[in-house]
């Protein structure tokens, strides 16, 4: 099977990786990638929004599977474009993007399936804003309405940090506070046949204890041994199938990748939001458990295959990914700083480098060139061991200005 990966983020190589290890792959591609992609498949200079480029790379390269990875080309209608050159494409349609595209749009979905999530409300004028943050109350989570790379969500104690970045977007869903730990759930469908990956856990704030600005992500773990054994179960009954069957109903199918992100509240399990692909930095961490070989699963989900695919197998061991940033991320990140150890990284037992913001500068050596830099990921008999392996790894990595928590999966 040929296969084209499109983007060039840590979720990307990930994905690459995992392919390039699948006995069915027989070339690897990657459009525009990056430079640790670039050491495991052909990568090719391509805009990842421009549908018909997409495609037409596709055709060239006689491509038998289109992977999609980042939300922004799947919302622009990418696998749309692939599909129409009679390419099977891994991701949801334009349409069914919306359920990550639009907060309100995939609170519509929610209502309609019966999907237990926060009460909210969609505002879009100064006086809605107010009477929505006067309704809740303490702490304020607001939401942009669109895409904003895992960084459009406040949750604050101050009601006028809310209502400023409220009214710095056009549209937003302002919604209850919802305790309780948080938990991502992917699962593979075809639009019909949904198929849940196994949960993982992420740290969205940038600073140890949870503290300082929210980030894409700074880490994550999986498996979860606190999780409820049947929190899979339920989460399919409860939460993916019935939206999968809501999008179905509607005209507009899912077929793609589903990402639930929950929270387990003292009311139950309660949807925070949908995303529309692979989550990063969760990707890392499952895919590294993930024995299936990856092409077939997601050549099926693409095929509406998924009713005879076999069970998912998966390692008993546990993975811990840790994030490498560069100096002022998330804010606006320093790039160019020149990254050293990366092979000292890999040789650390069971620990390999995902690339995320990287590129060669003109002497051929890697820098950064983004604000994630790195997914140091490891994988161990146990959460303990798998952290340990990993951290050992992040200390072998130079770069100047380089930040990551210190705390990921501690104490798990």
């Amino acid at each position: 099977m040929k296969v084209l990966v499109i983007g060039g983020g840590a979720r990307e190589h990930a994905l690459c990786r995992s392919l390039s290890l699948d006995p069915d792959v027989t070339a690897l591609h990657c459009a525009p990638g990056n430079a640790g992609i670039a050491e495991t498949a052909q990568v090719h200079p391509v805009d990842a929004l421009d549908g018909a480029a997409v495609a037409e790379l596709a055709a060239s390269l006689e491509a038998d599977l289109v992977v999609v990875g980042p939300e922004a080309p799947l919302v622009a209608g990418v696998a749309d474009a692939v599909r129409a050159r009679g390419i099977p494409a891994f991701g949801p349609s334009a349409e069914a993007a919306r359920l990550e595209g639009s907060k309100a749009f995939a609170k519509s979905v929610m209502a309609s399936a019966n999907v237990p999530t926060a009460r909210s409300y969609v505002c879009s004028t100064p006086a809605e804003i107010d009477a929505a943050l006067d309704a809740f109350g303490a702490p304020y989570v607001v939401k942009d309405d669109g895409l904003a790379a895992g960084k459009g969500v406040v949750v604050t104690p101050d009601v006028d940090v809310a209502r400023a970045h409220a009214l710095a977007c056009d549209q937003v869903v302002i919604e209850e506070f919802l305790d309780g730990p948080e938990v991502s759930l992917f699962a593979v469908t075809d639009g019909e046949t949904v198929v849940p990956l196994q949960p993982a856990q992420d740290f969205k704030r940038a600073l140890d204890g949870d503290q300082g600005p929210n980030t894409g992500g700074m880490g994550a773990y999986s498996p979860l041994p606190w999780a409820d054994p049947g929190l899979v179960d339920e989460v399919l009954r409860t939460v993916l199938q019935p939206t999968v069957d809501e999008l179905r109903r509607r005209g507009t199918p899912f077929s793609g990748l589903l990402y639930a992100g929950l929270a387990i509240t003292s009311r139950g399990v309660r949807v925070i939001e949908f995303n529309a692909r692979f989550g990063d930095p969760e990707t890392q961490v499952v895919l590294a458990r993930l024995k299936t070989p990856l092409s077939g699963l997601l050549h099926a989900a693409a095929t509406g295959a998924l009713a005879s695919f076999p069970p998912l197998r998966w390692a008993d061991d546990a993975a811990v990914t840790v994030v490498v940033a560069s100096h002022n991320y998330p804010g606006t990140p320093r790039t160019g700083d020149a990254i050293e150890g990366l092979d000292e990284a890999d040789a650390v037992d069971g620990a390999y480098v995902l690339h995320a913001g990287t590129s060669r500068d003109a002497s051929g050596a890697v820098v950064s060139a983004g604000g994630r830099v790195l997914s140091v990921t490891a994988t161990g008999a146990g959460i303990p061991a798998a952290r340990e392996r990993a951290y050992e790894a992040v200390a072998r990595v130079r770069m100047r200005g380089a930040q990551y928590r210190t705390d990921i999966a501690a104490g798990k």
